[in-house]
């Protein structure tokens, strides 16, 4: 693995089912009341400028049960780039601990972080990327299935932040992924043309339509986020009406294979992207898949800042 993970090009497919299996043995060990201090010592810093619930609780739960600390720091505690600056930020940091957890907005603070820390830095989100929730995705993925390579994943929503990492994660694994999104909401271009490359060497399939009817149906894993994202409230009356017809519902869900998947990296808004009856119905792993988050990211953090597996 990179020294940073931040974005899912920084990981080969070897390194992902690599932290598949280093996951799966550290739930087993979790839920068997084994432990597994594999970071005694260690400090994780984790700098937010958004909100959070299941990435803050994973990593700071997570950094406790591998016999590490963590440390949460608000915007108001270290304001990047205007308190001082980034760079004298992660020069600090990398003193003092042993990895940063960034959540931001600009996906470009990330990278000046990592451009300048000689500790592992790993992207908690940016308004680019999200590659440890689709870390978790395919891990919930391979549990459920034995496999990854070969199911077909419909993304029903916004060409964002999510989406984008589904991209890179689907190219890398043969995944046949669709987005459905309206017209006017599909991913940068730029990524989706260096995924589709990766794409052909892997087998994957990656489209983008405008039905989600058509998309849905057959689909082996049938996934939603939010339609409007943080940072985007003031757009939430606009997005609300261009996304009228893209919420998964037991109709859409009727369309896909029998035995379907429903996700969703959450939050939710129930009663927008998705029914309360599919989130709560028999082939939502909505929980399950919020659960990996736990695990996966141990595996990530015992992979970067560890010097044992």
């Amino acid at each position: 693995m990179n020294r940073h993970l931040l974005t899912l090009d920084d990981l080969s497919a070897q390194d992902i089912a690599g932290l598949f299996e280093l996951a799966a043995d550290l739930k087993n060990k979790r839920r068997n009341g084994i432990l597994h201090p594999h970071l005694s010592g260690k400090t994780l810093a984790m700098i937010f400028e958004k909100p959070s619930l299941r990435t803050r609780v994973t990593f700071e739960a997570g950094m406790t049960q591998l016999g590490g600390h963590a440390i949460y720091l608000t915007p108001a505690d270290i304001r990047l780039g205007q308190r001082e600056t980034v760079q004298d930020a992660a020069r600090n940091l990398a003193r003092w601990v042993d990895g940063i957890v960034a959540r931001t907005f600009s996906h470009q603070m990330v990278e000046r972080l990592a451009s300048y820390s000689r500790i592992p830095v790993i992207n908690g989100l940016t308004d680019s990327h999200h590659p440890v929730q689709i870390l978790c995705d395919l891990f919930t993925l391979w549990e459920k299935r034995g496999r990854v390579k070969g199911l077909r994943v419909v993304f029903v929503g916004d060409g964002n932040n999510v989406c984008h990492s589904w991209l890179e994660g689907a190219a890398k694994f043969g995944l046949h992924f669709t987005l459905a999104c309206p017209k006017g909401y599909d991913p940068d271009a730029g990524l989706l043309t260096r995924a589709q490359t990766q794409a052909s060497e892997s087998g994957a399939t990656l489209t983008v339509t405008h039905d989600p009817a058509a998309a849905a149906r057959g689909a082996d894993v049938l996934y939603t986020d939010v339609w409007t994202s943080m940072g985007q409230e003031e757009d939430r009356a606009r997005r609300l009406k261009d996304f009228q017809g893209f919420q998964v519902d037991d109709r859409l869900v009727g369309l896909a294979a029998p035995d379907v998947l429903v996700m969703h990296c959450l939050p939710a808004h129930r009663g927008e992207e998705i029914t309360d009856e599919v989130m709560d119905g028999p082939h939502s792993i909505v929980f399950d898949e919020a659960e990996n988050r736990l695990h996966m990211q141990k595996a990530i953090l015992v992979r970067l800042l560890g010097n044992e597996a």
